[in-house]
């Protein structure tokens, strides 16, 4: 698909797939999906102010053309409409990258990728115009909308890249084309969509294939061995840009909970240090960051409970390196999600943990850990636990409240 006639010397796009955020003037792109269809709302979109409106049904686009005019809509070709649109979108978002021509930064890891990209951001902001990837638009339309919302102002861009499946890493950097690029660390996590650990590493690698192979940057923590072994595998012989950093230690007065920040803290000063930052400003960014969004928060309770909230994600290194760090009395842990045959093993490894901590409270919510050999109450989902929390409602403790996004252990925040 050519995307010239939309992207050549424009100063900004922009681009929506949902009618319910649809700035005045936007081009609406319609993807359709197994349970929708947004080819079905795009004379709404039109209607509500959209400039145009790209779509992969031909009946629907006759039908705007007739109704709008052949200017209102645009009708993707076989190749860009697969995968309901999405390839289009990833087209057009490319093009967009090459149009605008400024450096971008990929982040990807198993953990700690979504913090070391806003202690980056927070860094970086502090010298130049940037955009980073909002939240956790992280994936294959995410990426896209990313960088669509790029624009000749900005300065640098930093894209947060995640992945469930081998393969997504390779699609994801082939639509951002980044120059420079840091994985964080590589863990046990979406083991049922990767297969194994070595599933893994080799998905997150693909970030170090792709900026090899275009002689990029890459930041790396000297550090981690297994990093080490996957630059190696993607380098062979070529020569690598390689600027290192050392984990480190966490820096007083910042507001992230958890030692095992350092890294993430590591690699924004270093990604800071590269692009001209210098340390004491980059320092001073990242003691001001306030971090959101259930990561590393610490929330002070009226009930003077002292609660580390980090339930937006867990797998179990995160949840090991969580429970490592805690020195609190008290751990409200829900269940990991998408290990395949390795749940068991893995929630087990985790109820033994405690058990050796000799953990003086601990309440477990998932049906996973119901089959392990756990000493421990276990609750089948968060609306369990927070029965329970009215019942023995908990008062002066150091918490520390984890669990995987689906869990939805924030529920249970009003009543700690």
């Amino acid at each position: 698909m050519d995307w010239n006639f939309l992207t050549r010397n424009k100063h900004s796009l922009c681009v929506s797939t949902d009618t319910r955020n649809l700035p005045t003037g936007c081009v609406f792109f319609a993807l359709k999906g197994e349970r929708f269809d947004a080819n079905l709302f795009a004379a709404q979109a039109l209607e509500q102010g959209a400039s145009m409106a790209v779509v992969s049904d031909e009946a629907v686009y006759r039908d705007l053309c007739k109704r709008f005019g052949k200017d209102s809509a645009v009708l993707l070709d076989a190749e860009a409409s697969q995968r309901g649109g999405i390839v289009g979108l990833q087209q057009l978002a490319h093009d967009w990258r090459r149009e605008l021509g400024l450096p971008i930064i990929g982040i990807t890891g198993t953990n700690g990728k979504t913090t070391t990209k806003e202690l980056t951001a927070a860094v970086l902001r502090t010298k130049y115009r940037i955009h980073y990837t909002q939240g956790n638009l992280n994936n294959s339309i995410g990426v896209p909308l990313t960088l669509l919302q790029l624009t000749r102002d900005h300065e640098l861009a930093i894209v947060e890249m995640g992945a469930s499946h081998p393969g997504d890493i390779r699609e994801l950097v082939e639509v951002a084309a980044p120059d420079y690029g840091l994985i964080t660390n590589v863990g046990r996590a979406h083991l049922q969509g990767f297969g194994s650990f070595e599933g893994v590493q080799q998905t997150k690698r693909e970030l170090y294939d792709y900026l090899v192979a275009h002689r990029g940057t890459i930041f790396q923590n000297a550090d981690n061995p297994y990093l080490q072994s996957m630059l190696t595998a993607a380098a062979g012989e070529t020569e690598v840009a390689l600027i290192p950093y050392h984990t480190g230690t966490m820096p007083d007065g910042t507001h992230l909970v958890g030692n095992y920040n350092a890294e993430n803290v590591s690699a924004a000063r270093c990604v800071g240090a590269f692009f001209g930052v210098s340390d004491e400003a980059a320092l001073d960014a990242i003691r001001a960051y306030i971090p959101t969004n259930n990561r590393s928060q610490l929330v002070h309770s009226s009930r003077g409970n002292t609660i580390t909230v980090d339930a937006y994600n867990a797998n179990p290194t995160s949840m090991q390196a969580a429970i490592n760090a805690f020195t609190g009395d008290t751990y409200i842990l829900g269940a990991m999600r998408e290990l395949g045959e390795y749940s068991h093993l893995e929630h087990q490894n985790i109820v033994n943990m405690l058990a050796e901590r000799k953990a003086p409270t601990v309440l477990l919510v998932g049906e996973e850990y119901a089959e392990t050999t756990s000493p421990y109450p276990v609750f089948p989902n968060v609306d369990a636990l927070c029965a329970y929390l009215q019942e023995h409602p908990i008062s002066g403790a150091a918490i520390l409240l984890k669990g995987s996004r689906s869990n939805q252990m924030e529920h249970a925040l009003p009543l700690l």
